[in-house]
This record gives structure tokens, C-alpha cells and sequence, in this order.
């Protein structure tokens, strides 16, 4: 392996000379590595701000966020060997109440008791968050695949790697990486085609008689004709699963937990399932249960022949014209500010970060062709059944938590899932839209913490929200209020946790009791 260090800042264009220099020493898979690769990373320094949004597009998002969706958007979307503080519950929540009331819990399954969590790390106060590092890592010829790590030196720590939904990347998992990155070695990694893992060449070329304008408003991926590297290439799901599991095997180097959101718990289930050796345990943060509208070639090849394009370069002529129309609407300031709004359940929540990220990113070249490929791109050989159901085969641990106020992945199809793995803890958060890791990182990253000290102890150590009574005795559902200082105030959220028998019955009925799902928010 080879890393390249580099001073400047991170930017997308790499058609620069890479001072190489040779790497530490890593622990090495089973697994032999295929072939050398390269790592570019610098520091990020501050994130602070918007990122360069223009202070027209600041006020606008201030406008469209808070006030009312116009129109829906659909395109979106062993413990002796662990290091001393991930066990320790340095960062756990304790229970506050009365002694009558502490693991007290209702006939109903209600408790009576409420979780006081700790915030974010707060560098205003004094509080030392993890450093983030921004890097590059050339996977083949000018695929460079971006990714972000923290944690570096907590070398006894498990691995963490955090896989995003569609339209996102690494950086919305900023809150995961200065925080858990102080207990765990963490990495968020981007999808090929997507944030800033969009190509550095055109991955096609055009003819003078194609008439495609030159210069810096040209779009790349419309010519006639695909370069060599690009042939083949189609961002498809199946594309993204070798793309991870060449990660784990060449960056990371040892099995990892994968927590992935919308199509990357799509993504982090089908890698599990098809190599469960580089999996230590699977969280989905809302994971979409499909993607894809095409058959797979391989697993349909006969249906898959009716078809005469399926997402590879040069786009026909006629999916140029329709994509150049449809990614006109959808990559205006409005449809994205309406997609935010649609997915945060809090609509107080400061997105402007996020806004701007996705904003510089539709502004690429290659947005719009990678945005067609990955539309019409076929299904994956596993359907998310089919992968879940491996994994329930290969013992892979899996916990689910999901936001109950997602508007995509409505609870129905979190609960689903649960019957297909009924030992999996279940946490549904309220209020919480379809991306609880932005919206309540406060809370993912505590029921993180607890699930991976649980499975690093081997049960030792209880499941979040969880006593030791009460892991012997919940039959059906938990819930607490979790509470939490954010910003100089107090917060409380409802976390429901769901055991190995719950009725779904009794948990529909819960949801019309007063109270369930209200944020409440007071200065302390």
C-alpha cells in the first residue's frame, strides 16, 4: 500500500502529481490484498459556517426550509484485545429519577424512569472532539473513491465505518466522526458517482458534430462515445458493494462495524451477506428496503436483454434530453431546501451545511450523468430480503434504528424487518425523520456506543436503555425518554426499544397515547 500525503486543502480535480511516501504498519486481513493502492488525506480543519453558501442561498434555505413543502421529491433517496474506554462507559447515559423509580417498569412495559445522555462534544466549552481527516483512495484508475476517518490513534478500538443514503456523503456523518471518533477508529466513506467520489475525467468523449458546448459549463458523461476507463462502468448498487468491500480488505484492513443510512443500510446488508468475514455487525439507520428499478443481468438475463440501456456510458441520445430536464428541477436551490424539510422531523435543526454540500455537489460536471446512471441502473443480485436473510443465516449482528417520523421509510417497513430478525434490537426514535444520525446525533451515537460494547463484551455488558433485569425480563417494548443539552437546552426524545416478542398490536396502539413523539425543548 502506498499513502500519499498531500497540504492542500481537499478538492475534487487529482490530476495532480501525488508525493508518495511509505505507510505505517496496519493489521492485515486474511484476506490477501490484491494490489497496492493510494491514500490522499489532509486535515480538515473547521467545518464551521456554511461552507461558502452565498448569502443569497442562506436566506433563501432560511425561507424554504422553515416554511411549506411546495411539492413532493422522490429521485432522493473479544474484549481483553478492546481499548479500556470503550468499555468503561465514559460516554454512557445514566438514569435519573427517585430509587423506587429506577428500573422500575409498568405492567404495560413503560418505564418510569428517563436516560440523561451527553451531548455532542462542545469545543467552546472545552470539550476535545476528534480530529477529522479528509482523504483520497485510488481504488483503480481514476475511480478515486473520497472518504473521511477520526480516531486514528485509538488503535485498540473496533472499526467503525458509516455508509450514506443517496445524495449525501461522508460529511453528514460529521457528527459521528468528532464524537465516536474519541472512543473508536471511524470512517465515512462516499459512493462512487456520488459527493465528491464523482470522476475527475469526463468518462466520455464527443464528437465536434455532437455539438456539446465547451468549457466550463459542459456536462460531462454526454458525448458518444466512452473513454477506456469508463467502459462498463454503471453506478449500480453491485458497483458500490465491491467498492466497500475493497475498502474494508485494502483501507481498513480488519473486519469493521458498518452503519449505513437509507441506500447505504441497503448497501452495508448486502456486503454482510455476501462477506460476512469482514463484518462484525450491521446498524440501519432507516435502510431503504429497495433500489433499483431494472432486472439484474445476472440473476434475470433474459428479462434484463429487453432493456436496451442499463446506466453505462455514453447515455443515448434521449435519456441526454430527459436527464438535462429532470436534473434542471431537481438540482435547483428549491427542490433541494424541499427535500430537507421533507426528511428532518425537526424543522429547527440548522441544515444549512448539508444544503451547501449538496448544492456544491450538483454543480460537478458529471452530477447530472452519474444522477441518469444511477436511476437506471439495475437491481442488485440480492434483493434486501434475500440479503437480510443471509445474514440471519451467517449469525451477523444486526441492530435497527430508525426515525419514526420518515416520510420514505415509514416504521412499517423498519418493523418488517424486525420480524425477519426478531432478536435484533430495535430503536425507534420520536421525533425523527429519515436521517436520525443528523437529526438526533446525541442519541444514535449513544445506542452505538451501547450496542458495540455489548457485542464487544459479549453480552456482558446490556443493551442501551437496557438493566440487567430487564434483559431478562422484557418481552415485548421499552420506552424512555432520553435527555440531552444541546445548544444550552434541554431536549427530550422518546426512544422505543422493541424485544424478541413484541406485539405489533400493542405498539400501534401506544402510538395514540399522549405524549409519545413530542420533542420538548427548555432552557436549563
Amino acid at each position: 500500500m502506498q499513502a500519499i500525503s498531500y497540504n492542500s486543502p481537499p478538492c475534487c480535480n487529482l490530476n495532480r502529481r501525488l508525493l508518495a511516501k511509505k505507510s505505517s504498519g496496519r493489521q492485515k486481513l486474511k484476506t490477501p490484498l490484491c494490489r497496492k493502492h493510494r491514500v490522499l488525506c489532509t486535515r480538515v480543519l473547521s467545518r464551521r459556517g456554511t461552507l461558502g453558501l452565498s448569502e443569497k442561498h442562506r436566506l433563501f434555505l432560511r425561507n424554504a426550509y422553515h416554511g411549506r413543502a411546495s411539492r413532493p421529491f422522490e429521485a432522493l433517496e473479544g474484549v481483553n484485545n478492546v481499548d479500556s474506554k470503550v468499555l468503561s462507559g465514559n460516554y454512557d447515559g445514566y438514569v435519573i429519577g427517585g430509587e423506587d423509580e429506577v428500573g422500575g417498569m409498568s405492567k404495560t412495559g413503560e418505564p418510569a424512569t428517563k436516560v440523561l445522555i451527553p451531548g455532542l462534544p462542545d469545543e467552546s466549552n472545552g470539550d476535545c472532539s476528534a480530529r477529522i481527516s479528509s482523504c483520497f483512495w485510488e481504488w483503480k484508475p481514476k475511480f478515486n473513491v473520497h472518504y473521511e476517518k477520526s480516531g486514528s490513534e485509538n488503535s485498540n478500538s473496533p472499526p467503525v465505518l458509516f455508509l450514506p443514503g443517496f445524495g449525501v456523503g461522508s460529511f453528514h456523518y460529521e457528527n459521528q466522526l468528532k464524537d465516536l471518533g474519541r472512543d473508536y477508529r471511524v470512517w465515512a466513506i462516499d459512493f462512487l458517482g456520488q459527493g465528491m467520489s464523482l470522476p475527475v475525467e469526463d468518462p466520455t468523449s464527443s464528437s465536434k458534430e455532437e455539438g456539446i458546448t465547451e468549457g466550463k459549463d459542459s456536462l460531462w458523461g454526454f458525448g458518444d462515445k466512452t473513454e477506456p476507463w469508463a467502459t462498463g462502468l454503471v453506478y449500480s448498487i453491485d458497483l458500490w458493494q465491491d467498492q466497500v468491500r475493497h475498502f474494508v480488505e485494502e483501507v481498513i484492513g480488519e473486519p469493521v462495524y458498518i452503519v449505513g443510512n437509507s441506500l447505504g443500510g441497503f448497501v452495508a446488508l448486502c456486503i454482510a451477506a455476501r462477506n460476512p468475514e469482514l463484518v462484525k455487525g450491521v446498524t440501519l439507520l432507516n435502510a431503504t428496503p429497495f433500489w433499483g428499478f431494472f432486472p439484474n443481468p445476472i440473476k434475470s438475463p433474459r428479462l434484463a436483454r429487453i432493456f436496451s440501456w442499463s446506466g453505462m456510458f455514453p447515455l443515448p441520445v434521449n435519456v441526454r434530453k430527459l436527464t438535462k430536464f429532470v436534473w434542471q428541477k431537481i438540482s435547483d436551490p428549491e427542490s433541494i431546501a424541499d427535500v430537507l424539510r421533507q426528511v428532518y422531523a425537526d424543522h429547527s435543526i440548522n441544515v444549512d451545511k448539508v444544503f451547501s454540500r449538496i448544492l456544491e455537489t450538483t454543480q460537478h460536471p458529471a452530477a447530472a450523468a452519474s444522477f441518469a446512471s444511477i436511476m437506471l441502473a439495475p437491481q442488485g443480485e440480492l434483493s434486501f430480503r434475500e440479503a437480510l436473510s443471509r445474514c440471519h443465516m451467517n449469525d451477523v449482528p444486526i441492530c435497527l434504528v430508525y426515525g419514526k417520523e420518515d416520510p420514505w421509510v415509514t416504521p412499517v417497513w423498519g418493523l418488517q424487518v424486525k420480524k425477519q430478525v426478531p432478536e435484533a434490537p430495535y430503536y425507534q426514535i420520536s421525533p425523527a425523520g429519515h436521517c436520525p444520525h443528523d437529526e438526533v446525533p446525541e442519541v444514535v451515537n449513544y445506542l452505538l456506543r451501547g450496542w458495540i460494547r455489548n457485542l464487544e463484551s459479549k453480552g456482558a455488558v446490556a443493551l442501551p436503555m437496557l438493566d440487567d433485569s430487564e434483559m431478562e425480563n422484557i418481552q415485548s417494548s421499552i420506552s424512555k425518554d432520553m435527555e440531552l443539552v444541546r445548544e444550552g437546552s434541554k431536549k427530550w426524545v422518546k426512544v422505543r426499544f422493541l424485544g424478541s416478542k413484541f406485539s405489533l398490536w400493542n405498539l400501534i396502539r401506544s402510538y395514540f397515547k399522549p405524549g409519545f413523539g413530542k420533542l420538548e425543548t427548555r432552557s436549563p
